[in-house]
């Protein structure tokens, strides 16, 4: 007898199924606290359509897996429990992001050197979200292993995560829709289908490795076009200084989880908006954060793309002085930022991808399966490495003076 589902409306993948224990962790306020967590951080203020968040993510993430665990079982490589397992994992990737989402994550690394992958962890160990976990049948320490890539199975590692994965095939989509950006199309469909497992790693028959391709130019391009677009950073380089002066009044990087859970884009906010003017750096904090909500944004003065070779090793804190100095400004009115990301996803592991497992057949004989270096695919060749972005921001009345500095120290602007 088939179980009994209730059906979600989504503007992205039409009609998702929640089975009850499934339900129960989407009802509980540690995953409803989601709904109050942007996707895209700031970008909202440069794309007004950009307020989806981690919430409905997280249940698109769920829906894709479960599509992906479908077609490996009928490939005869997984059983329904694992299927169930990875819909949870897909369910949980995101269960420990904190406000602003990755823009949180630079508070964390930074005063607590820690990730939303751990937090998450502990979640789901030591939270009322674990015990729902457990209480539908399943074994939470084994669901924290492979909501974050820890567990012994690599391919159901990564379906939840890497070049394959059911998230990226989700959060593509999800933006693109939601920023209205169109390069985010993507045959996802077809690469589902085309999803197969060769020696323990998820594999891809290479008759879809066109739409592979397109899935990681795809990615690529919404980096530069939304991820890391110059007046997106300047706004979450205007949150995340102001977060980070004010850790020390409001104790934002915990790891205390029942704090840790209250945390939310409004809540931080207000928070950081009404800070005591007590200290120069409290009022700095404030106003950093004021500006934001008020969109008076920093203005880029200089930036610079670096693939190859990289960027290399550039201390933020000394190139800030130096700039500052030599346009006599204050070190405050210079804000340096450096985004990075791999060109291509890291796998589970959080190595960088070398190469993608092809399969193929040919009329009743054998699989056959052979790995192909990213090197040799024309395409994805020509964007992998990193793509890492130097960008050096002022306000408005000191833009010329930081302007002519930066470029004094760093060379014209590329």
């Amino acid at each position: 007898m088939a179980k009994k589902y209730l059906q979600i409306v989504d503007p992205i993948h039409g009609f998702i199924n929640v089975y009850g224990h499934e339900a129960a962790l989407i009802d509980s306020p540690v995953f409803q606290r989601l709904r109050r967590i942007r996707q895209l951080a700031g970008a909202h203020l440069i794309y007004p359509g950009a307020q989806h968040s981690r919430f409905e993510h997280s249940l698109g993430t769920m829906h894709v897996a479960g599509q992906v665990a479908s077609i490996l079982e009928e490939k005869g490589y997984l059983d329904s429990d694992s299927i169930e397992n990875l819909r949870l994992a897909a369910l949980l990737h995101d269960i420990g992001h904190g406000p602003f989402s990755h823009l949180f994550e630079e508070v964390l690394q930074k005063k607590k050197k820690i990730s939303h992958e751990k937090i998450g962890e502990r979640l789901i160990l030591k939270s009322e979200i674990g015990d729902l976990v457990s209480r539908g049948g399943f074994d939470r320490v084994f669901i924290s292993k492979l909501s974050f890539g820890n567990s012994k199975y690599q391919f159901m590692n990564e379906i939840i995560s890497g070049g394959l994965s059911a998230d990226m095939m989700d959060y593509l989509l999800r933006d693109g829709y939601f920023t209205g950006a169109e390069h985010a199309r993507i045959d996802f469909k077809r690469i589902i289908n085309s999803l197969d497992v060769h020696q323990k790693k998820l594999s891809l028959n290479k008759s879809a490795l066109h739409s592979f391709e397109s899935m990681m130019i795809s990615r690529y391009q919404m980096f530069r076009a939304v991820y890391f677009h110059k007046t997106v950073r300047a706004a979450e380089v205007m949150l995340l200084e102001s977060m980070l002066l004010a850790d020390s009044e409001l104790g934002l990087a915990t790891d205390d989880l029942k704090r840790y859970v209250q945390l939310t884009d409004e809540l931080v906010i207000s928070k950081l908006v009404s800070l005591p003017k007590t200290s120069s750096e409290l009022r700095r904090a404030s106003q950093l954060a004021l500006d934001y909500q008020e969109r008076r944004l920093l203005k880029c003065v200089y930036e610079k793309i670096f693939m190859k070779p990289r960027m290399g090793k550039v201390n933020p804190v000394e190139l800030r002085h130096e700039i500052a100095k030599k346009a006599k400004v204050s070190e405050t009115e210079v804000f340096v930022d450096i985004s990075k990301t791999p060109s291509i996803p890291l796998a589970p592991s959080k190595k960088e991808s070398q190469s993608i497992v092809l399969t193929s057949t040919r009329g009743a004989g054998p699989k056959e399966a052979y790995e192909l270096p990213i090197s040799e695919i024309p395409l994805v060749s020509a964007i992998s490495g990193f793509m890492d972005i130097l960008r050096i921001y002022a306000r408005q009345q000191f833009r010329k003076k930081v302007e002519i500095a930066a470029q004094a120290i760093l060379g014209e602007n590329v």
